[in-house]
């Protein structure tokens, strides 16, 4: 199991985890952490848990981990920005994720719409950030991460859509370090995002995003939305150029068409 102990000893963050509370089992780390954060917990805290009976991804699909081989933590922060900057919450936790990932020495992390990491074109993290607001402000933001670090083989249907740090080098990854790794890279990420500044975060996940130009399909429940990404707005909003015109998408999943 993590120790708590050595986390804390290997932290280079001034705030970010400095709180820390560390589970074998728990239903939900972001249940966890929404119920301390309600508590008037600091910003900064983390839950961490080696397995989650009720983890969950972005609507409400689960979110399936093997025990004991990858990262399971929330993240609570209170950014007190305006209420139509919540959604880019989400690009500073893929890139800050990214950035670190890319310290291991594997190839350049790719970001996709809206809350995944890519390696070598399949998922290796998952974002999933929930947003208490009170009035026009946010209060608190819960960002929850799951990491596929040291998980050599994935269930059905993951199989072909999912990898891990470890099958990316080839070697084991020390799960410590790693998250030392991406709570440094969240602390520094944030020290923009508190002000309420998105650019930089912006241009690196605009950067380290493959479907800019490219006609992609998102699935929005049983709807179907055809066009080339073209674009974000500035509340994170993803801009589609469509048939019938420019159409922003807010939800959904897509897919890249093929290349002609």
């Amino acid at each position: 199991m993590l120790s708590k102990a050595l986390i804390q000893e290997r932290l280079q963050t001034r705030f970010v985890g400095r709180k820390l509370f560390v589970f074998e089992t728990i239903d939900s780390t972001n249940a966890c952490a929404k119920t301390l954060a309600e508590a008037d917990t600091e910003e900064g805290a983390v839950v961490v848990a080696e397995f989650q009976t009720q983890g969950r991804g972005r609507l409400g699909r689960p979110w399936e981990a093997e025990a004991n081989e990858n990262l399971l933590f929330s993240v609570i922060l209170r950014p007190s920005i305006p209420r139509p900057l919540a959604g880019l919450l989400t690009f500073f936790a893929s890139v800050a994720v990214a950035r670190a990932i890319d310290e291991t020495g594997t190839a350049p992390a790719v970001c996709k719409w809206p809350n995944d990491v890519l390696l070598d074109g399949k998922k290796v993290c998952g974002i999933l950030l929930e947003n208490s607001l009170r009035g026009e402000t946010i209060e608190y933001s819960i960002v929850g991460i799951g990491l596929n670090v040291n998980q050599e083989r994935f269930p059905d249907p993951l199989r072909h859509r999912a990898t891990s740090l470890r099958i990316a080098l080839g070697r084991p990854i020390d799960r410590i370090d790693c998250l030392a790794r991406v709570l440094l890279s969240l602390e520094r990420a944030y020290e923009d995002v508190r002000g309420g500044d998105f650019e930089a975060i912006l241009a690196d996940w605009t950067s380290r995003c493959s479907m800019f130009g490219r006609e992609i399909t998102v699935t929005q429940n049983n709807d179907l939305v055809t066009g080339k990404a073209v674009g974000l707005k500035k509340d994170g909003g993803l801009v589609l150029q469509t048939p019938s015109g420019p159409r922003t998408i807010y939800a959904g999943d897509i897919s890249l068409l093929p290349s002609p």
